[in-house]
């Protein structure tokens, strides 16, 4: 059977999502939608038990990824010592709202509920990349319940000037936007070669598809 042929059969991208569903939940996570009204859900992986000995940890995925794919192969490294909540944020993964708000206050805010909503009122932040814009929003806002906050990759003191002189050299958000929502193979080529220093080379342009099909598509509806 051709590469082509099998693609429209046998998703690599979801079996690598059902993959990371079974670590999650082997890691002591149990995955949970909460309603935080005015038509907004929020979905989160949560303690099987929360165990009030320990502190608490919330793990903020970035742009473009979801709790899994941000946080599957590193999340045995912080089970042990906390009590972990790794969110999907609006638009990505499960979560959804039909709300119009797309900023990093509204996805603070929703956040905050949800982790009330499972009786935590204090916790300790680790955001990567969009998540660290979320996770400084939940600092500033919400100073009595953030302990601490590690910002990873977060360009909290981006000025316009850098879009044109940065590393992603581009004239504009929607530019970025573009390379930051790749909708061909090619395009996700391009982003890995920003994101990593060493991008994998030779990937089949099916996989790329079926990773665009599969995890891409549904955060088309964060910038509509």
């Amino acid at each position: 059977m051709s590469p082509l042929k099998l693609s429209k059969w046998f998703s690599f991208t979801a079996s690598k999502d059902w993959f990371y569903r079974y670590s999650f939940a082997n890691a002591g996570l149990r995955s949970i939608s909460t309603d935080l009204g005015n038509g907004t859900v929020m979905h989160c992986w949560v303690p099987k038990s929360h165990k009030q000995s320990k502190p608490t940890l919330l793990l903020i995925h970035g742009f473009g990824a979801n709790a899994m794919w941000q946080y599957g192969e590193h999340l045995r490294h912080f089970t042990g010592q906390f009590n972990v909540y790794v969110p999907d944020l609006i638009f990505f993964g499960r979560s959804f709202t039909s709300r119009p708000e797309r900023t990093e206050s509204f996805q603070a805010s929703c956040v905050m509920k949800l982790m009330e909503a499972h009786g935590v009122p204090t916790m300790s932040l680790v955001g990567i990349s969009y998540g660290g814009f979320v996770a400084y929003n939940m600092a500033v806002q919400f100073p009595e319940a953030v302990e601490r906050a590690a910002l990873c990759c977060t360009g909290v003191c981006l000025e316009e000037k850098d879009l044109k002189e940065g590393l992603l050299k581009v004239s504009d958000l929607d530019e970025a936007v573009k390379i930051l929502l790749p909708q061909t193979p090619e395009e996700l080529r391009r982003l890995m070669r920003f994101s990593f220093v060493k991008p994998a080379r030779g990937i089949p342009s099916f996989f790329l598809s079926d990773f665009i099909d599969v995890s891409l598509s549904h955060v088309l509806t964060f910038i509509l």
